[in-house]
């Protein structure tokens, strides 16, 4: 059974840090794109931001600048470091990740979702 696991998300005020992290446990072969997504009540699901297994990362615009993601292979991670965090990024952050098992292709798994909140 392959699961990611979320951790990280919390209160904080404007213009402070968060780093989520997320961890896929269970038996698999690879793990393609890992990344990131965040909804708020009454509105759909959004990209946050993404990264390949060669580290490659790609980040909506509202995010780019103040967002890093980056992964450790070896401990099948990714994390996300949030800076200069404004009220509009609260949200519950769900991780996302293409998992191949065996004898498959790629598979999309989330995770349970972290909830940001940042006051103003």
């Amino acid at each position: 059974q392959v699961q990611l696991v979320e951790s990280g998300g919390g209160l904080v005020q404007a213009g402070g840090s968060l780093r989520l992290s997320c961890a896929a446990s269970g038996r698999f072969w690879s793990i393609n794109v890992m990344g990131w997504y965040r909804q708020v009540p009454g509105k759909q699901r959004e990209l946050v931001a993404t990264i390949t297994g060669g580290g490659t990362s790609n980040y909506v615009d509202s995010v780019s600048g103040r967002f890093t993601l980056s992964r450790d292979n070896a401990k099948n991670t990714v994390y996300l470091q949030m800076d200069s965090l404004k009220p509009e990024d609260t949200g519950l952050y769900y991780c996302n990740a293409a998992i191949r098992q065996s004898g498959g292709g790629y598979a999309t798994y989330w995770g349970q979702g972290t909830q940001v909140t940042v006051s103003s």
